[in-house]
């Protein structure tokens, strides 16, 4: 079944959206990603590789903040990717436009880029960052709130139990089939595992984690409610790889 995103899209791919001659790549639309170098040969010792990437098929201009998130979550500071303790791998969407970016949105089951889509299977976990209206969650207007959802329920658990020990509200968006991400499609469920976490803000806690919320000034002016949300959503990714051996 088509979520009501992926029926008001104007484009059904990336790979659609990437071939529309009236769309230019790095004035309507970017795509950044990072793949951190893995290499072991030593014989004797085994040595950790990326585990989980974070993935913001609706950054920029698209879901405002989403960009910055992503950024910050995968270690790397949005103003001058400054890097802080574990990094990640990383890839993101964004909409360039000074207006008219909701029309560059592809929803999540139909992402086809490459990169992406590379980045995902090659790892056990992933995080999707969007943003959401409070009342898409049924949420009443200026409600600072994350829904937690996607096909891995532990993560989805420990994401919950971090942004609560946070002071940020996490509710479970299983009951929320436009918000739920258990789409077996959705790009943060294409992992090794077949299984990831989606994180769904709503435009008020998005608003608040920015002193401006522009483009140009989101990455230098995020707040506290921002690195506490980073800080909590690094610390659930961080429960979770700690369980996963290196085999």
């Amino acid at each position: 079944m088509l979520t009501a995103s992926a029926v008001a899209d104007r484009y059904p791919s990336n790979t659609a959206l990437y071939a529309d001659p009236e769309l230019a790549e790095g004035v309507d639309y970017a795509r950044r990603f990072r793949r951190n170098e893995w290499f072991d040969n030593d014989l004797t010792q085994r040595y950790g590789v990326q585990r989980t990437v974070i993935l913001a098929p609706h950054g920029g201009g698209i879901e405002t903040g989403t960009s910055e998130l992503c950024l910050a979550i995968a270690g790397y500071h949005p103003a001058d990717l400054a890097t802080s303790g574990p990094v990640h791998d990383y890839w993101m969407f964004e909409g360039l436009r000074g207006s008219g970016n909701g029309d560059l949105h592809v929803t999540s089951a139909h992402c086809d880029d490459h990169v992406a889509r590379s980045l995902a299977a090659g790892s056990l976990n992933a995080v999707g960052l969007h943003g959401c209206k409070e009342s898409q969650a049924g949420l009443p207007d200026g409600t600072q709130a994350v829904l937690v959802g996607g096909r891995n329920t532990t993560l989805k658990s420990r994401l919950i139990t971090r942004f609560t020990a946070a002071g940020v509200r996490a509710i479970d968006a299983a009951n929320i089939p436009d918000l739920n991400g258990d789409d077996p499609d959705n790009i943060a469920n294409r992992t090794l595992l077949s299984k990831g976490a989606q994180l769904e803000i709503t435009t008020s806690l998005r608003l608040a984690m920015f002193g401006t919320n522009t483009r140009a000034d989101r990455k230098n002016t995020t707040l506290p409610i921002f690195w506490s949300f980073t800080n909590a959503t690094r610390a659930a990714i961080a429960d979770v790889e700690a369980a996963q051996p290196i085999t």
